[in-house]
Formats: structure tokens, sequence, C-alpha cells
């Protein structure tokens, strides 16, 4: 894994350290018109929400804010730096934040109390990368 060199406070990344930087730290976010993105998939209106609630706090709690689109079963996460008008570190560590906590899936550690939902229809809530 490559040791990413912390950039002076708000400078930006060029678009070819974006896309190096996605492949080897959020293979499920890519780079586009200026963005990093991702889209996670939900089973649903219920599900969609409690995504935009999570990012809304992780966001809030970083006091650095992206860009959401959402529709019934997906929410698309866009971060940019807009007062560096460019990608940064800031971007690259709350895309990690927003990744690990909504892909976090209970009872995939045999060491975990937590089951995690079950795999039933009924209570499915994010569509998990496979």
């Amino acid at each position: 894994m490559t040791q990413w060199r912390k950039k002076e406070k708000d400078a930006t990344y060029s678009e070819e350290e974006i896309e190096a930087r996605l492949k080897e730290e959020l293979p499920g976010w890519y780079y586009e018109g200026g963005w990093i993105r991702r889209k996670y998939k939900t089973s649903g209106w219920k599900a969609t929400l409690m995504v935009i609630n999570t990012v809304g706090h992780l966001s809030e709690a970083a006091f650095h804010h992206p860009d959401l689109s959402a529709s019934y079963a997906f929410v698309i996460v866009k971060l940019m730096n807009h007062a560096a008008k460019g990608v940064t570190d800031k971007d690259f560590e709350l895309a990690k934040k927003i990744e690990e906590v909504i892909m976090w899936q209970p009872g995939s550690e045999e060491s975990s109390a937590l089951e995690g939902t079950p795999d039933d229809p009924r209570f499915k809530y994010i569509k998990y990368d496979s």
C-alpha cells in the first residue's frame, strides 16, 4: 500500500493522483467532473434515508460537507473541497469514514456479538459490494 504524503492544507490532488489513490484506498469510489463519488445502493426509501442521515452526521462532525443525490433505492455522495476548488485530503479522509461506516457488516467477524442484518428481504438495508 502506498503511503500517501499529506499535502499542505487544502492543496489539491491531480486527476492522476486521485485515480491512483481511489484505486488503492477506495475502490468503490470514482472520479468524475471534479468530484470523488460513490453510489450506495439500498433496499428502499427507509434505507436511503438512513444512509443520508449517516453521511450527514459524519459530515457535520467533520465539518466538511458533500453533495448528495438520492432516489428510492440509492444515494450518490460527491466530495470536493469547495474552498480549494478540487479534491484534497479532507475529501479522502471523509470518504474513508463514510465508506467504513456505511459498508460495515456486523456478523462478518467471528468474534462479534453483533449478528448483523438477517439474510431476509424483509430486513435488507444496504446492498453490499461483493
